[in-house]
């Protein structure tokens, strides 16, 4: 296995991404991104009980009780800033909290839906391509620019309009306005905007630039 160039600090922020081997798809309806989502939010958390395969046959207060004692006790590997799921590959936007939290939280989630898509779609193998990448945040500004980067991934790559982007149910920018609950601590960023409309303002305008250069990009792998 390749050697990691980027080394992953402990307080730091970084854009972790990977996708699908040999560019497959990795989510092939609802109940995949689902199963992702679920994974992500469970392995946050450092102390763990079970396996997230063993959690999912409990009853539901037997679920409720141990995510309320995860949020009320443990640690956390990592805390999630932003995030969008796409058909064949993944953004997350994390801050690590523990020594070797990303590289630990990214091999519980990875692994863990590796797993059930297998089962699940009836096949082997390596699902994802190899190690993930890894981007460390270096400034405030480059922090809120990636944000928008991540939340506009299903505009430049023609799986929505800008218009209802808020609607992409695999991803943190709903969070972002207030359209629903979530997970991640949207206030490092959020805390830099007015409000929630200028943070839209924000990725909105920016949406025709990421198409152009998703078009470039397919033109070039042609």
């Amino acid at each position: 296995m390749a050697r990691r160039k980027t080394i992953l600090a402990t307080n730091e922020i970084y854009h972790v991404y990977n996708r699908g081997v040999e560019k497959r798809q990795i989510f092939l309806n609802k109940r995949d991104y689902g199963r992702f989502l679920e994974l992500i939010q469970y392995y946050r958390f450092l102390d763990c009980p079970v396996k997230f395969s063993s959690f999912t046959r409990l009853g539901t207060e037997d679920k409720a009780y141990i995510f309320k004692n995860l949020q009320m006790t443990s640690k956390y590997l990592v805390e999630i800033h932003a995030f969008c799921l796409m058909p064949n590959h993944i953004h997350l936007l994390l801050k690590q909290l523990e020594d070797k939290g990303i590289s630990k939280f990214m091999a519980k989630i990875t692994n863990g839906f590796s797993h059930y898509f297998n089962t699940r779609h009836e096949r082997v193998g390596h699902l994802f391509q190899g190690n993930f990448g890894a981007v460390r945040i270096e400034s405030d500004e480059q922090h809120i620019h990636v944000s928008r980067y991540i939340h506009l991934n299903p505009v430049s790559s023609y799986l929505t309009e800008i218009a209802n982007l808020e609607k992409y149910e695999y991803s943190s920018y709903p969070e972002y306005l207030g359209k629903k609950g979530g997970f991640c601590n949207t206030t490092p960023i959020q805390s830099r905007f007015k409000n929630q409309e200028e943070y839209r303002k924000f990725v909105h305008d920016q949406a025709d630039y990421a198409r152009k250069l998703e078009d470039i990009k397919h033109l070039a792998l042609e």
